[in-house]
């Protein structure tokens, strides 16, 4: 059942907010059990719980590496995050910066999915069905 309009435009505040803190404790309350996350298409994500994906975000930032949300949107029931990323080896090739989009999917005023792009057309078709 898809989560009302009015709960999803409340989860796109509280995960801009979470993610602009910079703090992966803020997203924490966010996340499902057991969210997956992972490249699109993959067959096994690279995180299967809410303590994998924290763990994700830890590495990063123990080694330098920063998002800044630019945008959230809301497309049904899910989120539409972009992002500005830097500290990681492509961002220093493009120059200090590279933009990043992640499709979340919520459930039950949940994220239970998280899928990365480096496209933001590839992003948007990607199917609803993922497997969230």
């Amino acid at each position: 059942m898809p989560e009302p309009a009015d709960t999803m435009e409340d989860m796109a505040r509280r995960v801009r907010s979470a993610l602009a803190s910079g703090d992966p404790a803020d997203f924490a309350e966010l996340l499902d059990d057991d969210v997956r996350w992972g490249a699109p298409g993959a067959r096994v994500p690279s995180c299967r719980s809410r303590a994998d994906v924290l763990a994700w975000y830890e590495r990063g930032r123990a080694a330098g590496t920063r998002g800044e949300v630019i945008a959230v949107e809301v497309l049904g029931d899910r989120l539409l995050v972009e992002l500005v990323v830097r500290g990681t080896e492509e961002a220093r090739q493009r120059g200090g910066a590279a933009l990043r989009w992640q499709i979340l999917t919520v459930a039950g005023g949940r994220v239970v999915d998280i899928v990365g792009f480096d496209d933001r057309a590839e992003a948007l078709a990607f199917p609803a069905a993922s497997g969230a």
